[in-house]
């Protein structure tokens, strides 16, 4: 799917689940490609901007902008097993905020389908 596709079934995703982006007690993100993620204030604020919008516009691939080293392989992993096995998992990252320090946490991992198109919804716990 092209990226133009996707910022629109990204903004569909958005209104569906508006209720849980902007009112879960949780950080809470949606990744579709690096154009293309949306996340909500909760998440934005925890790595140091000032808002979803200034976190979506960051133009670098997204484990190497958001994701300290050590934690890459196994966010990208449980990403993979919701894509290919359609599980859900629970597991522990550690993010690059925007300053370049470390904030850890826990990061539930849920497959899901809007309109035919499988994506992971992160609902996620700062220590």
């Amino acid at each position: 799917m092209d990226p133009k596709k996707h910022g629109i079934l990204l903004k569909g995703v958005y209104g569906q689940y508006k209720q849980i982006f902007e009112k879960s007690g949780q950080a809470v993100y949606l990744y579709l490609d690096e154009a293309n993620k949306i996340c909500n204030k909760r998440f934005a604020l925890m790595l140091g901007y000032k808002s979803p919008d200034e976190w979506s516009k960051v133009d670098k691939p997204f484990t190497k902008a958001f994701v300290d080293e050590k934690s890459q392989g196994i966010l990208v992993t449980a990403y993979q097993n919701a894509m290919e096995k359609k599980i859900g998992s629970t597991i522990k990252v550690a993010w690059k905020k925007k300053s370049g320090s470390i904030v850890s946490s826990t990061v539930i991992l849920v497959p899901i389908v809007i309109d035919g198109h499988l994506m992971a919804l992160h609902f996620i716990s700062g220590k």
